[in-house]
């Protein structure tokens, strides 16, 4: 049962790590390309596409987890969610194509039209792809996941370097020759950021043809009483998403409203977007393990639900999950200030180096509250999700609101970390409730702590020189290895036989 779980941890773990690193490129190239107030742009309206991506998928890639892996279903789940998807997303497509003047008024980026429109035709491609992707984890295939995710991500990349350096360069180069010719006849440097839209619309073209093979297993299905079960389990997971979307990308669009104009003198509020997401972009270490945990963990917390020792399992699982959390969390604040200028090329952004260790820990409690989830998932009171959600959504809302003029994205970080914390202690009260799991909670909060003191003290211990740093910060980090190897020294023996075992049997 963990072998399976470790199996596949590890494979969407170095699959995820891959494509995030490849995905994180990005961010020196376009802070490289683009000033902040560029990139502000962009990040705001990606911002608003996780709040579309969830209204497009409404709860189905949960839904479809829940019901394909009863043993009845018989690829019924496959079909009509599926079938429910292509509808919904050619209304919802169609709405924003024909609207698309309107709504780039609407978001403060007039005659942007166009961008609305690529995203109409992305979250419509992207839609489709949802449940074929969900279904290849389902069915173990991890590899072949893995194969396509990377193929995207290099593709993306691919395409964002084509655009913005290749074909500027050659553009601007004036030589005449056929590939200047050809890059003529569809470049336009004044599209700009525009660019960076297109490329990932092509890439996931490319990715709906290289799963042609799914698409053609679809047998289109649509009835309203077949639906019903997977609608009434999967609704409240809307509002449940719409609010999450609410705390993860809320604070780009506060930062705009509510940031006063001179509060920085670096730049105005589309500058410090765009600082604040270049920075949040390097808790990046913690987003690929809970990201990749998040891959393994879903149709294995479904598939060993109705087991007896499921709880004891899923308390098991949550331990060494936070463990290995903090470990990354420390390692990361401890050589930040090596770490940092890899993916941040341009010093300008740097600014904002301070509000990562928050983030790092924002990410940890959201990792441990995906954990945390699984009781009413599996117990279908998806409505306590929505609840949970709500609650977390008002936090971010409210400290923003009250942070932002006075501390800029210093509030923004905080307010993070804090709705995180509070959907996490939520879940952990509800589940204990409803669906009690006997979590170690007096070792997972020492090592929280413990973490959080660490940080602090590697935050203020700073020296003049970089191997001064290096040398003191990692050392702190080293006591807290020490630390662990002394309280786990039990489980890493046994671990250490049982892996000694099977080596010798070989």
């Amino acid at each position: 049962m963990f072998k399976k779980l470790l199996s596949d941890t590890v494979i969407y773990g170095l699959t995820t790590m891959l494509m995030k690193l490849i995905n994180y490129l990005l961010v020196p190239l376009h802070t490289e390309v683009f000033t902040p107030d560029s990139f502000g742009i962009v990040s705001y309206f990606y911002a608003y596409a996780v709040l579309f991506n969830i209204i497009y998928t409404y709860g189905m890639e949960t839904t479809y987890f829940r019901f394909a892996t009863k043993k009845d279903d018989g690829g019924q789940a496959f079909n009509y969610i599926q079938t429910s998807l292509l509808l919904t997303s050619i209304l919802f497509s169609s709405l924003l194509w024909l609207f698309a003047p309107h709504i780039s008024d609407l978001l403060g980026y007039a005659n942007s039209e166009i961008y609305v429109r690529f995203f109409a035709l992305l979250f419509a491609i992207d839609t489709m792809l949802v449940i074929p992707f969900a279904n290849l984890r389902i069915l173990g295939k991890a590899k072949r996941f893995a194969s396509l995710k990377l193929t995207e991500a290099l593709l993306t990349y691919a395409l964002n370097y084509f655009f913005l350096v290749s074909c500027k360069e050659i553009y601007a180069n004036g030589q005449e020759g056929i590939l200047t010719d050809l890059v003529r006849q569809f470049y336009d440097p004044n599209f700009g950021l525009g660019y960076t839209f297109l490329a990932n619309l092509i890439t996931k073209a490319g990715i709906m043809l290289l799963l042609l093979d799914k698409f053609l297993e679809i047998k289109l299905r649509w009835s309203w009483s077949k639906m019903q079960p997977y609608l009434k389990y999967g609704f409240p997971l809307v509002f449940s998403g719409i609010a999450f979307a609410i705390n993860e990308v809320s604070d780009r669009q506060l930062l705009k409203l509510l940031l006063p104009d001179d509060f920085y003198s670096f730049g105005g509020a589309d500058y410090a977007i765009g600082i604040y997401s270049a920075n949040y972009k390097l808790s990046i270490f913690i987003t690929l393990a809970v990201t990749a945990y998040k891959y393994a963990a879903e149709p294995f917390f479904f598939a060993t639900a109705d087991s007896k020792d499921s709880p004891k399992v899923f308390a098991n699982v949550m331990y060494y999950f936070v463990i290995v959390l903090m470990m990354m969390v420390l390692v990361v604040v401890a050589n930040l200030s090596w770490i940092a200028p890899i993916f941040i090329r341009s010093s300008s952004y740097l600014v904002g180096l301070p509000v990562v260790p928050i983030l790092l820990m924002a990410n940890v409690f959201l990792g441990m509250y995906y954990n945390l989830s699984v009781w009413f998932k599996v117990t279908d009171q998806t409505k306590y999700g929505a609840y949970i959600s709500f609650v977390g959504a008002v936090i971010t809302i409210g400290l923003n609101t009250l942070l932002i003029p006075i501390i800029g994205f210093y509030g923004s970080a905080i307010a993070t970390l804090s709705c995180y914390f509070t959907m996490m202690v939520l879940a952990y009260v509800l589940g204990q409730k409803y669906y009690p799991i006997p979590y170690n909670i007096k070792m997972i909060s020492f090592y929280i702590v413990l973490t959080g003191i660490f940080v602090l003290l590697i935050t203020f211990l700073k020296f003049d020189s970089f191997a001064e740093n290096f040398i003191v910060h990692n050392s702190i980090f080293a006591i807290f290895l020490l630390i662990i190897a002394f309280v786990e020294r039990k489980f890493i023996k046994q671990t250490a036989n049982s892996i000694k075992n099977k080596l010798l049997k070989k």
